[in-house]
């Protein structure tokens, strides 16, 4: 059970050190407003993914995954939140440029519109890939020493401690260099580069399968 165990933290480790949706979300928050916000976005990521843990445990999720109406609507709701944000990183390096012009003095930047929990939280629950995630791969990881309920339970437990250490320290990473990160030059590329990633991810998130 322990070698189980081990061979399935450094899958889900793995899995969770790979950029996606929720690290550009939490790089926005960071860089824009700081390591608080950062942390704050961790958080409902973090949540996001004891909800999709709940439902797995008790099976609404493979319901989700195995009903193309259901994985549709919530593929298209998720992807259209990304693109939003998204469309919102563009924006307002924009507003940035143009208040830089003339020799004047860059305007402040505004800090992103809504809550940093509840953005981390609706970018994760509305990102379907969990659903597939959590029932297509979890199952096969689960310790045979526990029951299902059990092993499905631990694995997501460990799957979200994996989540909260590794978004941590990048958001502690973000933080040192934020000095950096606050040059107006710096803030405006950042912004367009996380825009463009926030709507490659939609438009991902749009199209995927279960």
């Amino acid at each position: 059970m322990f070698v189980q165990l081990l061979a399935a933290v450094g899958v889900l480790a793995v899995l969770t050190m790979v950029p996606g949706p929720d690290m550009a979300v939490v790089t926005k928050r960071a860089v824009a407003c700081g390591w608080r916000d950062g942390l704050r976005t961790v958080g409902g990521i973090t949540a996001g993914l004891l909800v999709w843990g709940v439902l797995t445990v008790v099976g609404l999720a493979a319901v989700l995954a195995a009903s193309a109406t259901a994985f549709t609507v919530v593929k298209l709701v998720g992807a259209a939140y990304l693109v939003v944000l998204g469309v919102q990183s563009l924006l307002g390096s924009r507003k940035k440029r143009a208040g830089g012009q003339g020799g004047a003095a860059p305007a402040p930047a505004p800090a992103p519109a809504g809550n940093p929990w509840r953005t981390g939280l609706v970018s994760n629950v509305f990102n379907p890939k969990i659903a597939v995630f959590y029932t297509g791969l979890l199952p096969t990881l689960a310790p045979t020493g526990l029951s299902p309920h059990a092993g499905m339970a631990l694995l997501v437990l460990l799957h979200a401690g994996l989540t909260v250490v590794w978004l941590s320290g990048y958001v502690a990473l973000l933080s040192k260099a934020r000095v950096f990160f606050e040059r107006p030059a710096v803030r405006r590329a950042m912004d367009r580069m996380t825009g463009v990633v926030l709507i490659g991810f939609g438009v991902k998130v749009a199209g995927t399968r279960p």
